[in-house]
């Protein structure tokens, strides 16, 4: 698969994630794939689980991709994941196989407050 297509899956899976539109959220899987958390410990196998799972999720989301970079079999995207209003900065690493997900890893880190005795080296940046 060439690297445009797996792209244009990646656009279309991020903006059905945002929709809630789990049917075409979850094309991008193969049926076999592996969900890892990390941070939680929780590791979900299959396609359908792994979506079953997300559609269970009892909180509004919203998704707003920040970048996504990759190539051939490993792309990885930022992105804000807010959950009713409370942002999580997310980090998705998807390896391919084939034209599908075999595997995806994310992390998770909440916002904090810059601190006052760096400034002078930093500028803001927005979200």
């Amino acid at each position: 698969m060439l690297d445009q297509e797996i792209r244009a899956a990646l656009d279309q899976h991020w903006a059905a994630s945002d929709a809630s539109d789990f049917e075409t959220e979850h094309l991008i899987y193969h049926e076999n794939a592996v969900l890892e958390y990390p941070q939680s410990g929780e590791r979900t196998r299959g396609r359908r689980n792994i979506q079953n799972q997300r559609a269970s999720q009892p909180n509004i989301k919203r998704f707003t991709i920040r970048r996504i970079i990759g190539s051939g079999d490993l792309w990885v995207t930022e992105f804000i994941l807010t959950y009713d209003g409370k942002p999580s900065y997310t980090v998705s690493i998807m390896e391919f196989k084939d034209d599908k997900v075999a595997r995806e890893t994310q992390y998770f880190a909440d916002p904090f407050v810059a601190p006052t005795w760096r400034a002078q080296w930093v500028e803001r940046m927005g979200t």
